[in-house]
């Protein structure tokens, strides 16, 4: 005998009611990952000895109309940031045990990965916006 309701036992939700939906988004972010970082590093190795002329312009060269490598580097900024919070909350949740440091270490985890996320994305619309 059971103390859940039938819709908790459909939802799949655990004692937190956010394990499920925490779980995909780290492995959803992860698989993203994967193309965005072989993509980020053979921009690396084929940038490597270019002047900062040649990087501005790798960033602001169009396809197909748009700086799709400015949006990439957009894309996999935004994602690899969103993929740490979810894994530093995990830390944070397992191995910080006052309820204090806990809310400290996540606002001060998710106000550091904001400010890193505006900034990245303020240069690079400097860098290939209108």
């Amino acid at each position: 005998m059971t103390m859940e309701t039938p819709l908790h036992r459909v939802q799949g939700l655990g004692s937190a009611h956010s394990g499920v939906k925490h779980f995909w988004r780290q492995r959803m972010t992860a698989a993203a990952m994967v193309p965005l970082a072989i993509w980020f590093a053979w921009s690396v190795v084929g940038l490597a000895g270019a002047s900062e002329v040649q990087a501005l312009t790798y960033l602001t060269r169009s396809a197909f109309g748009l700086p799709l490598n400015a949006i990439l580097m957009g894309a996999f900024v935004v994602i690899a940031l969103y993929h740490m919070v979810l894994g530093l909350q995990v830390i944070i949740d397992d191995y910080v045990h006052s309820d204090g440091g806990k809310i400290f270490l996540m606002l001060l985890m998710r106000a550091f990965a904001l400010a890193v996320a505006a900034v990245s994305l303020f240069a690079l619309f400097r860098i290939a916006g209108p």
